[in-house]
């Protein structure tokens, strides 16, 4: 695979983990720890996944391809959905922000990345090809939620955002969730 088809095949795989750094950054309770423990799942899970995928190949992708859609878009609506309930009940707790979340977040927008492992990468015979093609992708999921993180602390800083950040990201999740399940 070339360096260009690698790159937007990364970047693709990356926006879902950008659309949640996002949303999780727009929220005043996310620390800088919770921020980091969210970027690393991120990226590790699209690492993982992809190498996962690439390494199942083709035995699955008759059976898997529209699967990891729907569960990461159900898991990404139902997010987006108590953040507007959070919201409504002006809690001082956020759903993005409980422990251990961030490792479903990771995994939920993740998903898509073994059927990218499946369908585009299990040709690749080599494994350190394996191997360096994954961690890029992992790289650039990184590099982009850790971009969507510093976008959210400017966007905090509009009073409208501040305010409605719980309903913008629940908004924002739920509609998400439903492109990918639907789209």
């Amino acid at each position: 695979m070339n360096f260009n088809s690698l790159l937007t095949i990364a970047i693709a795989l990356s926006l879902d983990a950008f659309g949640v750094a996002l949303c999780i950054g727009l929220n005043r309770m996310a620390t800088i720890k919770y921020k980091t423990l969210c970027i690393l799942s991120f990226s590790f899970f699209q690492f993982l996944f992809s190498l996962v995928g690439a390494y199942a190949g083709f035995l699955f992708n008759t059976y898997i391809v529209s699967v990891p859609k729907v569960i990461g878009g159900i898991v990404i609506a139902l997010v987006g959905i108590l953040m507007i309930k959070e919201g409504l009940e002006n809690k001082e707790e956020c759903a993005l922000i409980k422990p251990g979340m961030w490792i479903v977040l990771g995994i939920s927008v993740s998903i898509d990345a073994m059927v990218i492992g499946f369908t585009a990468l299990n040709n690749i015979v080599s494994n350190v090809v394996i191997i360096e093609d994954t961690l890029f992708i992992g790289l650039i999921t990184l590099v982009i939620s850790t971009f969507a993180f510093i976008i959210a602390k400017y966007l905090r800083k509009i009073k409208a955002v501040g305010k409605y950040a719980d309903y913008i990201g629940g908004i924002i999740l739920f509609i998400f969730g439903i492109k990918m399940i639907f789209f």
